[in-house]
Order: C-alpha cells, then structure tokens, then sequence
C-alpha cells in the first residue's frame, strides 16, 4: 500500500515531520517516504496564518485534484471531492462540543453544531474512505461533557463506526516513553475493516480485547504497557446504532485505553512499562543566549526566596510586588467580592518556581513565554541566570528541528509549539504504521 497521507488542522506539520523523521530543517527538502497528498492548515479569524506560513516555507504548497490550492481555507467550506485520496488522514484537532440532532430534512441525516471540526473529519472519511486515520486529541475529550460524561467520544465512535472502522485509543504522557514533556494526549486509530490490519487483528485475537490491549493492537505494539488481564477490563459499552440517540443518552466512564469494535466499546485503565524520561536539561542551549530571555533579579522574588506563599487577607501586596514571578508561582490566599456582595478567600497552591535540569518539562501551553503562572523558567546553562526558555528549545521540547518555526513572529513561534503535538511519539508511531502498510495490498 503506498504511503500517501493526507494532514489536517497540519499546524507547522507536526505529523508530517514525524511520519518522515524530520530531525533537521534540511531534511525537510529530501524526498519523503510518507508523500502528503494534501494538507489544511486554517486558522479562524485571523488576518495572519503564520502557521500556514510555517509549513508552506518547510514543505511547499498541496493542490488538490482540480489544481486549486484550499490549503489555507475553511476546511468546513472545502470540497472534500476534490482532495486527492490518501491511504492515511491524520489530524490534531481540538476537544468541543459533539452533539448532534436530526437534520431539517428529515431521518436520513445529522446536524451537529456549526464550527464544531470533527464533522469536517467525518465529511473526509465519508468522501475519501482512507484505509486508516491517526488523531490526536486533549487527554479530556474521553470526559466530555462534564454533565453527561464520555457523550462526546461516543459520538465520534458512533461515526467511525457507521463508516466501517474499528477503532483503538490510548492516552499517552510523552514523558513515560523517554520523551522530554510531561504532555498527555488522546491518540486515536481507525482501521477500516476491509484492511488486512483490522482482519488479521480480530482473527488473531478473536475479538478479545486483552489481547488487543496487551500484545497485538497498534497502541501495544508502539507504546508497550504492564499486562492487563480480563478482570481490569472495565464493563463495556454498547453504541446505539443511532448516532442521535448516542448524542442524547450515551453515558461511559472512557479509561486511557480502549477498543471499539463493531458497536462494543472496551475499556481499560493502562500503565506504561517504565522507561527512563527525557530531561529538561539535555535540551535547553548551552552556548551564549541573548540577554532578551533573562529575567531582571527585581522580576524576580518581591521578598526572600523561600517564601512560596502570599497571605493577602489581612494586608495586600503592592503592584510591583504582584509583578513578579515568586508571586505568580507561588501560593495565594486573597480576599475577593462576589457579585452578590458575599466576600470570600481565593485560594491557589503553589508550584515550582524554576523549572529543574533533572526532569520532564511540564506541558507546554500556547502562552509560552509570557508572564505567565504556566511558563516555564530554568537556570540558564552558561551562566546559571535565570530566564524563559527561547524558542529554539520550544521547539526541542516538542521534538520538532532546531529553528522550525524561524521566520515568524517570535510570539507565535511560541504559540504554535504549545499548540503542537509531540513529534515524537509520531516517529514512533511511524514504525508500526509501516510494517502494518507493508502488508496491505
């Protein structure tokens, strides 16, 4: 089967460097053994697409089947007839709302809510029917919504499904397999079942779901776990075969591991065989930095360093000392006013104040950078200052080449490295999906 792919919501191409073991920014110009037939890469109201940008510089345009270039369109508005077939559709897309109703003409069809990008995908899959598709999506997405728990994720089975896929799913934190970032994702593999994945798969394991979990599915085979046996499975879920009626009354409590096939959902909470984590220390530069990324010792702490907590009930702090990352960081307890006159204390916890050399770097968010409780801060390698990370190891953080993002604003080359997936997790994806793709037809 050739390796042909086609990449949504592509950001700075994340998948397609991971798919091509993309590890420096000449590489990108070599001939790819996974070819993208097609991308979309659309940021909603924005004048600017400076991650379309990004990936237009990297990789060049895609036309599709009519010679036109939709790349940087409303995937919503895009004739899905005219992208060109792909064996594989991949995509990182965010966690909303999936319900869905009976359309206005009647039985026949579905309407979920406008702007809601899943059914984009599912528009895809119903136009182009690719062999296999690879998601990615927030670790949250098997919870929602809070007021009908797991509803939104079997909405989504409900469509693969009725398309003619099995489905498998796996929460991974990238740090548990020898990667630098704490970041937990939800990764999700269909498999339609006229492949001879899916067929050999059920024929070996007989649908059981263990075997699935434990040795044969494409999570166990990339992302190996500690054993499950038949009594950690949790009671699976049956689908109604109305997607209407899984939007209106579908309840399950989604583990970080799951199968679906046909209309049985399984389900499991899985722990992943213990590997060493990558280090926030081995990528940060050691060589000079610019003077730009350190913080200002005033910037700093507004009392003694040891002070993690600020008591503000009784006297409030200044502005100045509002101002600074001790305080941001730190613990607070603080008088406030509701707006119904009623007064109460507003409490945080504190977290660590300077990001250490010896562990996983927290998950990167997309206000990286900024004065910002999640931004990361470390001691500068040569000198022992300290700063915020520079983009450069932003971008080493989420796996991508050194200088990526380069030629963009600086605020957005953060921005699209907190919006990004772990490149690598999808280097190590990419050997399971070609030893599966070597033995289609």
């Amino acid at each position: 089967m050739k390796k042909t792919v086609c990449e949504l919501f592509a950001g700075v191409g994340g998948f397609r460097c991971g798919l091509n073991g993309i590890k420096s920014v000449e590489d990108s110009k070599k001939p790819e053994k996974w070819k993208t037939a097609w991308f979309s890469q659309w940021e909603p109201g924005k004048k600017n697409q400076y991650a379309w940008d990004c990936y237009v510089n990297r990789f060049g345009r895609s036309l599709d089947t009519v010679g036109e270039d939709t790349t940087n369109q409303d995937i919503a508005k895009v004739n899905k007839s005219h992208i060109p077939d792909h064996n594989l559709l991949v995509g990182g897309f965010p966690c909303q709302d999936y319900s869905v109703a009976r359309s206005l003409n009647g039985e026949k069809g579905i309407e979920g809510k406008k702007g809601v990008l899943w059914w984009s995908i599912r528009d895809v899959i119903q136009a182009k029917k690719p062999p296999f598709v690879l998601l990615e999506n927030v670790d949250r997405l098997l919870k929602s919504p809070s007021k009908q728990r797991g509803r939104d994720f079997g909405v989504m089975l409900s469509c693969l499904r009725d398309e003619g896929y099995i489905v498998e799913w796996r929460v991974v934190n990238a740090s548990e397999y020898g990667f630098v970032q704490r970041r937990r994702r939800t990764f999700i593999f269909a498999s339609r079942l006229t492949t001879q994945y899916a067929s050999e798969l059920l024929k070996k394991t007989k649908g059981n779901p263990r075997k699935i979990f434990n040795t044969d599915g494409f999570f166990a085979r990339t992302f190996p776990i500690q054993p499950v046996s038949d009594e950690d499975i949790s009671e699976p879920a049956i689908l109604d075969l109305d997607v209407v009626k899984v939007s209106d009354n579908f309840q399950y409590d989604f583990q970080n591991s799951g199968v679906m096939i046909g209309s049985i959902v399984y389900s499991v909470h899985s722990k992943p065989k213990m590997y060493h984590p990558g280090l926030l220390g081995d990528i940060l530069e050691k060589d000079d930095v610019d003077g730009k990324y350190f913080i200002a010792p005033e910037r700093l702490y507004y009392t003694d360093p040891k002070v993690t907590r600020a008591d503000e009930t009784e006297q409030e702090l200044t502005r100045e000392q509002r101002q600074t990352w001790q305080y941001l960081k730190g613990g607070k307890k603080k008088l406030r006013t509701a707006s119904n006159g009623h007064q109460y204390v507003f409490s945080e916890g504190a977290i660590p104040m300077i990001d250490e050399w010896d562990a996983p770097a927290r998950t990167m968010l997309t206000s990286e950078s900024s004065f910002n409780r999640s931004t990361h801060i470390v001691k500068d390698k040569k000198t022992g200052n300290i700063r915020i990370l520079t983009p450069k190891e932003t971008e080493r953080i989420q796996g991508f080449p050194d200088d990526w993002t380069e030629g963009i604003p600086e605020k957005m080359r953060y921005f699209c490295m907190g919006n990004a997936l772990v490149v690598d997790l999808i280097r190590e994806m990419e050997k399971t999906l070609s030893e599966i793709f070597s033995k289609e037809n």
